[in-house]
């Protein structure tokens, strides 16, 4: 997609999964990278696996490490010297029922998925208003539109991302600053097997969903076409279970409540 030649986008979570996924297809678009996440080795991997690795640089960051993300956002800037696009991409999600699940575990999730999102917002976007352009493109899920058995935290941190996002978006359109928002349906990543149980253990289980979910690579694309269109939010995946389940819950949340109980078993 000719969009995205030379634009200069940061990429967190860019060492698996979508945010690999996005940064070959980015790489490829001639875009101009800045891959984050706290692997380091595998950031390496993928910069070098990718279509131009000498348009990317590499910052590694540890988004639970919020005394950092002020430093990295500077770092990010000075790396090309602005920033056109903002992915947030990296996180963690959650398997456990809420009487299993420790206040430790819903904090960690929290933080990660959703007060490192908006620090980071809040460190970038000065940039973005000084220039009059920019674009925040935020990885939800559809757990961030729904709510099912076991996601207790991570949809709470999805949700609250919708939240803020939706806000943002009303106070900076006259800086002419974008907010995509994605909800993403069963993705064929490692989400599942990097879960954090109530424990905080991972969970190391590949879910048969995810197993036999969308290809991260068709996915990335999918969310390509979201931002180079300028969409307000975007579900990516295939048109089944997923996007019907949004839509049940949209138009009649009683029947989805019967539904999501049938996921507890007896």
């Amino acid at each position: 997609m000719r969009y995205f030649e030379n634009k200069v986008i940061w990429v967190t979570g860019a060492s698996s999964g979508i945010g690999e996924a996005l940064t070959h297809a980015l790489s490829s678009a001639g875009a101009l990278l800045i891959i984050s996440s706290r692997k380091q080795a595998e950031l390496e991997r993928v910069k070098n696996q990718s279509a131009h690795p000498d348009k990317i640089k590499i910052i590694p960051l540890d988004l639970e490490d919020a005394t950092s993300l002020q430093q990295k956002t500077t770092g990010a800037i000075a790396a090309f010297g602005y920033i056109d696009i903002m992915i947030h991409n990296g996180g963690i999600s959650q398997r456990s029922y809420v009487i299993d699940t420790s206040m430790e575990v819903q904090r960690k999730v929290m933080e990660v998925d959703y007060f490192s999102y908006v620090a980071l917002t809040k460190y970038l976007l000065p940039h973005f208003i000084d220039r009059r352009s920019g674009h925040f493109v935020v990885m939800s899920s559809v757990m961030g539109k729904i709510g099912t058995p076991m996601r207790s935290a991570y949809a709470a941190a999805k949700h609250a991302l919708h939240g803020f996002f939706d806000c943002l978006r009303a106070e900076v359109f006259q800086h002419l600053v974008k907010v995509t928002i994605i909800t993403p349906g069963y993705i064929r990543t490692n989400v599942s097997m990097n879960a954090i149980t109530g424990t905080g253990e991972k969970l190391g289980v590949m879910g048969k969903n995810i197993e036999h979910g969308y290809p991260a690579d068709k996915a990335a694309i999918q969310i390509m076409k979201a931002v180079a269109n300028g969409k307000f939010e975007s579900y990516v995946g295939r048109n089944s279970g997923e996007k019907l389940a949004l839509i049940i819950q949209r138009f009649a949340p009683n029947l989805f409540t019967k539904m999501a109980r049938k996921q507890v078993p007896k």
